[in-house]
């Protein structure tokens, strides 16, 4: 059977950490010193069999039965006893649990739904699954599977984690289902499940269990795994909360895609059609890889978010919790296409439709571009909302082209421009730019209102959202007040003799404003208890040293994140000529 759906490869379970490859990395790691991450399941067996009972919950989309498997190998190789529990054998039934999830689920044509309000507990026949008692006549007693942990033993935890990517997949290949699903489903309405439901259930689980587990595993690999004592690992989170630490981004084609990303990341597979997206730092998808002797370990960003949310946001740590809320991410359509033609929710629609706390305010900074690029942003002087949305919903009904610049200023774009975009703006990037998109972390909430009369990569109509859309367009941002208010312009902070703080300012509505730093040796910062989230968007490398003595380097359009709790850090520029770096930060009061 197909277990996975990409042109992407899958991790390596180990590296040789001598022989890195220079330049932009895909899979970045983290340290933790020799003897932390172990790997396969003979030594995790051989942990079990110490513990005689032991409970092993995880995330969705974790092949259990392949787990079970490898596990139960080994005991037999030892001939050790074992009696196996699993948690799916004590789930509802579909029909109810289909009733208690629709009304999460909204139209079933839509792509969103709404946040839900559901525990994992509620997906089980709990009073049944509490019964379970262990068996004393077997050598082992182990429950095994999603919410294991609610048979409410009082043993060992193991959690498994698997990585979004990874997960995702899998959905694409149909190998795994939704929490409850006895069979797979369109990957679309899979996602749509997943997002709004079982990823929210699944994470307050797991922050639930947090401070229980005893051993933390990575499932990726379908025939092995790794793992760690828990103890390491949140050991290696609190140094991470205090210096500094880069995601493990990931890539996926699009309608639109270009080549610049294909080009410039070598390590990627370059038989894929296009890289549309680089998730470089939209942290509900990422994970953070630690290594240990060679072997590597993916845990899910949230880990660093559920157990030090307070040193790495410091002082908003209180104003956004356990939820990150910068995002970076690249937009390719290097000698691709345009993106849509779209608009995003306004705050007060994004809560009560759709159950989130931030909405999608957005920045292009223009990372690369070719001469002839633009940026669609704002209205025309003379927009006639009405008008407007007749002639999109004729081009919906006849597949008529629309021609856009009539409704929908054009902005030449240059490298290092800054283009704004708040809630109900209308924009779109054209082809042959290089976006790094520098957001409030919602990211799933377009709505397309023409998108130029194409199929996505499966054949199919990409979704047209005209009535969303226009209950958050902004129709007063037109004419000469786009230039004026949406496009950044930049002023010198500070300079010295051999560098420049230039403030790139954001719109009102943003809760995060953007630096550019420009130097040619080195650069000193003080955050002020407040989280940066930086990229080099000029030059080769650079190297940073934290104020606890943490040093790394980081390469051309790598972003990494300095935690509010690092106090401070040092920037040096490791290529010739000068250096620029990006750094986005979260705006304090007054």
């Amino acid at each position: 059977m197909l277990t996975r759906k990409t042109n992407m490869a899958l991790m390596p379970e180990h590296i040789d950490v001598a022989h890195v490859a220079s330049g932009y990395t895909i899979y970045p790691f983290h340290s933790l010193g020799e003897g932390k991450v172990l790997s396969g399941y003979e030594s995790l067996a051989n942990w079990i069999i110490e513990q005689k009972t032991v409970v092993i919950d995880g995330y969705g989309g974790v092949f259990w039965n392949n787990i079970k498997a490898g596990l139960a190998n080994e005991f037999e190789k030892k001939q050790v006893l074992v009696r196996w529990y699993e948690s799916a054998e004590y789930l509802k039934d579909e029909s109810e649990i289909e009733v208690l999830t629709n009304s999460f689920l909204g139209d079933q044509h839509s792509v969103w739904g709404t946040k839900t309000t559901l525990e994992l507990h509620d997906f089980f026949r709990l009073n049944e699954l509490e019964k379970i008692n262990p068996d004393n006549s077997c050598d082992i007693n182990i429950v095994i599977g999603v919410g294991a942990y609610l048979v409410n033993w009082d043993f060992p935890l193991i959690y498994i984690d698997l990585a979004k990517n990874e997960l995702q997949y899998r959905m694409r290949a149909g190998s795994i289902t939704n929490l409850g699903k006895a069979i797979a489903e369109n990957p679309v309405i899979m996602y749509k499940r997943f997002y709004f439901i079982d990823w929210v259930v699944l994470n307050k689980h797991k922050e639930s269990l947090l401070r229980k587990m005893s051993v933390i595993a990575d499932a990726q690999w379908v025939n092995s795994i790794n793992w760690a004592i828990s103890a390491n690992v949140f050991s290696g989170l609190q140094k991470l909360s205090k210096s500094v630490f880069r995601v493990r981004p990931w890539f996926d084609a699009g309608a639109w895609g270009g080549q610049w990303i294909k080009k410039h990341v070598q390590q990627l597979n370059q038989d894929e059609i296009n890289y549309a997206w680089s998730f470089e730092f939209i942290v509900p998808e990422n994970g953070l890889v630690f290594e240990s002797d060679g072997n590597l370990l993916e845990i899910s960003f949230d880990f660093l978010m559920f157990s030090a949310y307070q040193s790495v946001l410091g002082q908003h740590a209180e104003q956004f919790k356990t939820e990150f809320p910068i995002r970076f991410d690249f937009l390719d359509t290097f000698d691709g296409g345009n993106l849509s033609i779209q608009c995003h929710p306004s705050l007060k629609y994004i809560q009560e439709t759709f159950g989130e706390t931030i909405t999608q305010d957005e920045t292009y900074y223009i990372l690369d571009c070719k001469e002839d690029a633009v940026v669609y942003l704002g209205f025309q002087e003379r927009i006639e909302p009405d008008k407007f949305r007749q002639v999109l919903e004729e081009s919906v009904a006849d597949g008529k082209e629309v021609d856009i610049e009539q409704y929908v200023q054009i902005h030449p774009a240059k490298r290092h421009d800054l283009f704004l975009i708040p809630n109900g703006t209308i924009h779109s990037a054209g082809t042959n730019n290089l976006v790094l998109e520098i957001s409030a972390t919602p990211y799933i909430f377009t709505f397309k209102i023409y998108d130029w009369l194409r199929m996505g990569l499966d054949g199919e109509p990409r979704p047209i959202n005209i009535e969303h859309a226009f209950k958050n367009l902004n129709f007063d941002r037109k004419g000469a007040k786009v230039v004026e208010e949406l496009i950044s312009k930049p002023v010198i902070v500070e300079e010295g003799i051999d560098w420049k703080l230039i403030h790139l300012p954001t719109h009102a509505e943003h809760f995060y404003d953007i630096h550019r730093i420009e130097f040619t040796s080195e650069f000193i910062v003080v955050n002020e208890n407040i989280c940066h989230v930086l990229m080099l968007v000029e030059g080769s490398s650079i190297a940073i040293e934290t104020a606890d003595g943490t040093k790394a380097v980081f390469n051309f359009a790598e972003t990494f994140v300095v935690p509010a709790a690092a106090k401070g850090y040092k920037l040096i520029n490791k290529g010739e000529g000068i250096a620029k770096v990006v750094k986005a930060f979260l705006k304090t009061a007054g």
